[in-house]
């Protein structure tokens, strides 16, 4: 069996947090709006060295203000491309990842600009565990 089927084997909620993570990445991003996986993570002061994506998805859905727009344009080019790809801040990347650990953790980059630089933020939501 291999490490990635065991991870999916038998894996719980073992907490839920919605912590602000920094990210450390093997090189740079080219794309700020898409950063990709980073390399580690450092959580309530200890780093976590990413060892194994388990799974990716995407969610680049409309929210707040927004969402009256494209749904007045539905089937418009524009509003099926964003929910695809996705506009300039806005949605969400997930990753779950196996760490240097033996842990398991969902982490997310929120595209939605922070601060003045502009850039999203990453989050810590769930730790995962075995059954």
């Amino acid at each position: 069996m291999t490490r990635l089927a065991s991870y999916r084997e038998g894996i719980t909620s073992m907490g839920f947090y919605s912590d602000e993570i920094q990210v450390r990445f093997e090189r740079e991003p080219t794309l700020e709006k898409r950063p990709g996986l980073p390399a580690a993570f450092i959580w309530r002061g200890r780093e976590y060295v990413i060892v194994e994506l388990i799974r990716e998805w995407h969610d680049y859905r409309q929210r707040g203000r927004t969402k009256a727009f494209y749904r007045k344009e539905r089937g418009s080019y524009r509003a099926k491309s964003s929910r695809r790809r996705g506009s300039w801040g806005v949605g969400r990347d997930h990753y779950r990842v196996g760490t240097d650990s033996g842990e398991v953790f969902d982490i997310y980059y929120d595209r939605a600009p922070k601060g003045r630089e502009g850039a999203g933020q990453w989050i810590l939501c769930r730790r995962l565990a075995k059954d």
